[in-house]
């Protein structure tokens, strides 16, 4: 019975599925029909003369409701007519239709860019909606790039949007990235920035990266001009700013370490800014994507939404004279990116963390629940620590649990607690250590964080400490975190 249940909705996710696959196609006919039909009424209105994408053949070289739409932006001198028609004529690509991505394809768009490229692999969740401007309510469980482009069709009918509803990945990144002019960063981990940034400088191609976290972003033009490798000229690339990966333990995602919207915003919206900067300028060639010379100086923008300056500029360095993809003495080329033998995910380090306790330190949270059925910590004596930090503790916790963010408990050192002496009437304690937790008692501390990550990390340090009184004291994690809390214990625990 349980199989057929599961083929019937399966067979209804497909039907589902090819029903929106099927409005889309529709869409695109009724915009393919109504473009048709405007073409053939601006043509019989101009006497019949020709009317290509470049306005060949005709008196204006734009229609008449594109003057219309574009005006404010065309009466600016960094513009005018001629920039107007580079952006036309431009093919950009954004990687990533997310927090980045979305914000910069919308002004993009906006602007009359010509052909605009998203690349994503990824659906629309809930989660998504505080800060991907270009999704809906309606579209959760969609593509992300066939959300944007809806979005994007009712914001401009005029330019041409491709989806590639793909990861990007080596094999395939040279062939999408020739197509284009310009490439926009907006993705969010290193693996995948080194591979967009070799691509780029590979097949010719300035790119503009961004990035954002919790409340702080950066933001760069690189390769601007762009050069073959050994060409000291060109601008630097990805590898030349960050010639290391950070360490992968230390990378952070929006989703576990948090994004304010307005902040992505306001990174994808300087990006879609650099861009349209990238394919005016006065001696930018379209074809080639970038002026011959750089615009300005190549710099790192930071912003931080709660400094006094918003936004600090550090200079960088031209191309590094050993970098591995635009140097004389590149090992990353073509062949290498296209074959695998360029592995970036080796490169950049494994984002899973490695599980640092043994299955006798944790405790699933069905068995935490079962052990402690709705008991106090005074009718069965035990500790639980919450690792996250004050905001995500405040946001939802467990009952009689004791907040000490892992950020206090890394910041003070590993100083174990000194025995008193005649000078001394207590221990020295770290700061952030309860002194009700060395004492002599042999009730069990469980440490509990997020997602089962950071309690492995504090029940170590707690060890190295000596709270574990030689293993007569347990201290362990509740594995999988309070995510698993919600899966196995209580369904209506927030997630966020």
């Amino acid at each position: 019975m349980g199989s057929l249940e599961e083929t019937c909705a399966s067979l209804r996710a497909q039907i589902t599925a090819t029903e929106e696959q099927l409005a889309g196609l529709k869409r695109d006919l009724a915009n393919a029909e109504q473009a048709a039909q405007s073409d053939s009424a601006t043509t019989t209105t101009a006497g019949n003369e020709h009317n290509d994408r470049n306005g060949h053949g005709r008196r204006w070289p734009l229609l008449q409701e594109e003057y219309k739409r574009y005006g404010r932006q065309m009466i600016v001198s960094q513009v005018g007519l001629k920039g107007q028609l580079k952006l036309r004529s431009a093919r950009i690509l954004l990687v990533g239709a997310g927090g980045l991505g979305c914000p910069a394809a919308q002004y993009l768009a906006g602007a009359g860019v010509g052909t605009i490229g998203l690349i994503d692999g990824d659906t629309v969740e809930v989660s998504n909606l505080h800060r991907q401007v270009l999704h809906r309510t309606k579209n959760v469980g969609k593509y992300k790039v066939d959300s944007a482009i809806e979005s994007l069709r009712e914001l401009n009918p005029h330019p041409t949007y491709i989806a590639h509803r793909t990861h990007l990945m080596p094999d395939e990144a040279l062939a999408i990235f020739q197509n284009y002019d310009l490439i926009l960063d907006c993705t969010d981990n290193p693996a995948t920035r080194y591979l967009i940034s070799d691509t780029a400088v590979l097949t010719g191609k300035p790119l503009v990266s961004a990035s954002a976290l919790r409340t702080e972003g950066q933001l760069m033009v690189l390769n601007d001009p762009p050069r073959a490798p050994g060409d000291k000229s060109g601008g630097p690339c990805y590898r030349c700013v960050f010639p290391r990966p950070p360490p992968a333990d230390s990378v952070v995602s929006c989703a576990d370490g948090g994004i304010l919207g307005p902040v992505v915003g306001t990174m994808g919206v300087l990006q879609a800014l650099e861009a349209i900067k990238v394919i005016t300028a006065p001696d930018a060639d379209v074809a080639g994507g970038a002026a011959s010379t750089p615009r300005n100086p190549p710099a790192l923008h930071v912003f931080s939404a709660y400094s006094s300056p918003l936004v600090r500029t550090i200079r960088l360095r031209s191309r590094r004279a050993n970098c591995a993809v635009c140097s004389a003495e590149a090992t990353v080329t073509l062949d290498t990116i296209k074959s695998g033998s360029t592995d970036y995910v080796f490169f950049c380090g494994s984002a899973i963390l490695p599980s640092l306790l043994g299955p006798e330190e944790r405790i699933s949270a069905r068995e935490y629940y079962e052990k402690y059925p709705g008991v106090s910590a005074v009718s069965q004596p035990h500790t639980v620590i919450d690792v996250r930090d004050k905001g995500q503790f405040e946001i939802c916790s467990l009952e009689n649990s004791l907040n000490i963010p892992i950020s206090d408990i890394l910041a003070s050192g590993l100083t174990k607690p000194q025995a008193a002496d005649a000078e001394q009437e207590a221990p020295t304690l770290p700061s952030w250590l309860p002194s009700e937790l060395v004492s002599e008692s042999s009730n069990p501390i469980y440490v509990v964080c997020r997602l089962g990550n950071d309690s492995q990390i504090v029940v170590k340090k707690m060890k190295e400490l000596g709270l574990d009184q030689n293993g007569q004291r347990f201290i362990g994690d509740i594995r999988g975190g309070l995510r698993s809390w919600k899966e196995q214990v209580d369904s209506e625990w927030p997630e966020y």
